[in-house]
């Protein structure tokens, strides 16, 4: 069933930040337990470097700079060194994590997700760690890149059922937590013809979407692999 609400088809900051969304709620439903440690680090410096802006303008409005100075000086340094840790957990710890948490199975799952610019495929990559004393102790990733026509129509509505199939479908650990859903991804797959997901966008679509003034980052997609492209009309899906 489609949601209701609408973004534009063009807007792939929209379409992702949709799509990320969207992860979550159908994880938690499966039973995943979510780990928030990430968020609730990053919630904490940045809200600390914030506190510490406020701290330092109540003292130098309510007592002056020249009786404040060496407090500012001091204040200044660890805003500095609160807002680099908070760049460099951004860009080395969290990596475009979207989802951490752990399996009905007791494995430690972790999802990233990313786009590049001016390209309509939504790359996701899973990686799980085994829980301990199961299995080689060896962590396993998987990447799939594949159109976001496939679960958004023509009108920019959100389409959870095949989202959800694609995510049982191209990921064993999430189908082993919803196999009805896996099932018919497969099956899916196999009455379809593999081609590049773009191939759902006009060239008119395309044009557009390069001129649309959007700031994605994400990690660079070489090609598009295993899509089916969707309609265009009522959420309904058509070959490639």
């Amino acid at each position: 069933m489609a949601s209701q609400d609408k973004i534009s088809v063009y807007n792939l900051a929209d379409l992702k930040n949709t799509s990320d969304d969207a992860i979550p709620n159908y994880l938690n439903s499966l039973r995943f337990r979510q780990s928030h440690r990430l968020t609730d680090t990053r919630l904490a410096l940045g809200y600390s470097a914030f506190l510490l802006a406020a701290a330092c303008f109540a003292w130098d409005y309510r007592f002056g700079f020249e009786a404040t100075k060496p407090y500012t000086a001091a204040a200044v340094a660890l805003y500095t060194l609160l807002n680099g840790a908070l760049t460099v957990w951004l860009l080395y710890v969290e990596r475009g994590t979207v989802y951490v948490g752990t399996s009905p199975g007791g494995e430690t799952v972790r999802i990233t997700t990313g786009v590049r610019k001016n390209v309509p495929v939504y790359e996701v990559t899973v990686e799980v760690t085994p829980a301990k004393g199961k299995g080689n102790g060896k962590k396993e990733v998987v990447q799939v890149k594949r159109a976001f026509t496939e679960w958004f129509d023509g009108a920019g509505r959100f389409v959870a059922a095949p989202f959800q199939g694609m995510l049982a479908g191209s990921f064993a650990v999430v189908g082993k937590a919803d196999p009805k859903r896996a099932a018919a991804a497969a099956g899916e797959g196999k009455r379809g013809e593999e081609g590049p997901a773009a191939a759902a966008y006009t060239p008119e679509m395309l044009e557009m979407l390069a001129k649309a003034d959007v700031s994605v980052v994400g990690s660079a997609a070489e090609e598009v692999t295993g899509s089916e492209a969707a309609g265009k009309k009522g959420g309904k899906r058509r070959k490639a």
